[in-house]
Order: structure tokens, then sequence, then C-alpha cells
């Protein structure tokens, strides 16, 4: 694996706890962090001003759908492994 990808990887997933750990101390409900990521996600999909083909918006959309799915899963009290989550957005998309 490329280790720009392991780097994005840990990022990620760092980003995922920082924001679990932000719910869990009540600075953001857990609704807020979804509606913020939801927020990114529209934004990149309705850019079309780097006019970026199918495959690079869905790769442009990954991380903002692994953190929702993070954060849906910290809600109901379960993490999964990245390679958990990465399936996971695959089975969606």
């Amino acid at each position: 694996m490329n280790t720009a990808n392991l780097q994005l990887e840990g990022l990620i997933m760092a980003v995922a706890a920082i924001s679990d750990t932000l719910t869990a101390k009540g600075v953001v409900t857990h609704q807020e962090m979804s509606a913020a990521l939801g927020q990114a996600e529209r934004s990149v999909d309705q850019d079309d001003g780097h006019k970026l083909s199918g495959p690079n918006r869905a790769a442009t959309l990954f991380p903002i759908r692994v953190l929702l799915l993070a954060n849906e899963a910290a809600q109901r009290g379960e993490k999964f492994t990245f390679s958990d989550y990465a399936e996971m957005v695959g089975r969606l998309t």
C-alpha cells in the first residue's frame, strides 16, 4: 500500500477519535457532528468548479463518509477498524 494512503488512514482514524472525544465531553452532540459532516459531504458533492470525475469525487467523499459512519457507530457505543469502515463505505456507495 502507498505510504500516503497509510498516512491518510491514520489521520482519518485520529479525526474519528477526536470527534468521539468531543461528543463524549459534551462539546458537540453526535447530531451536530453528523450535520457538520453532512454539510461537508454536500459541499463536495455540489462542487462543480473542480470538474471531478466520478472516481475522484468518490475518493474525496470517502474520508467524510468514514467519519460519518464512525460517528454513527460511536453513538451506538461501537467502534470499528479502518478496514471495517472502508468496507462499509464501499457497500453504501
